[in-house]
């Protein structure tokens, strides 16, 4: 892979040119040092490395904040760093999905609502008090 153009790098890796040059923006991807015969600037198997990386880890939900934070580790093998953001990751989409489940019964609750009630109570989208109320989900004493 090294002395690939970044044009050549990008589809290499299934990303495009512009994420390339997006990521060397952020600083994620440093701008290759080393040009080729042509003149163009070349991509190594460290900058292969990096790429594949981020999208991993994008693909795992982080930010490019926090992608930034563990390249050092990941380059290094160090992976305390990285069970600790996975571990805030964890806890992020456990509370996301917390929340979606609560919205999960509010909306099969307001689809209820709309089938079976009247049509004034159909309209709980304006979530007057006393309609919110009947809106959250019945919980067991």
């Amino acid at each position: 892979m090294a002395g690939l153009t970044i044009g050549k790098f990008a589809a290499a890796e299934g990303v495009g040119v512009e994420t390339v040059r997006f990521y060397q923006r952020r600083g994620l991807l440093a701008l290759p040092e080393h040009r080729g015969p042509g003149g163009f600037r070349e991509y190594s198997e460290a900058d292969r490395w990096r790429l594949a990386f981020i999208r991993r880890a994008r693909q795992l939900g982080f930010s490019l904040g926090e992608i930034g934070d563990l390249l050092g580790p990941a380059e290094a093998r160090s992976t305390g760093d990285i069970v600790r953001a996975a571990e805030a990751r964890l806890e992020a989409i456990n509370r996301q999905l917390g929340e979606l489940a609560l919205l999960r019964c509010r909306l099969r609750r307001l689809v209820q609502v709309c089938e079976h009630g009247n049509g004034d109570d159909c309209l709980a989208l304006r979530l007057e008090p006393e309609l919110a109320l009947r809106l959250e989900p019945e919980t067991a004493p």
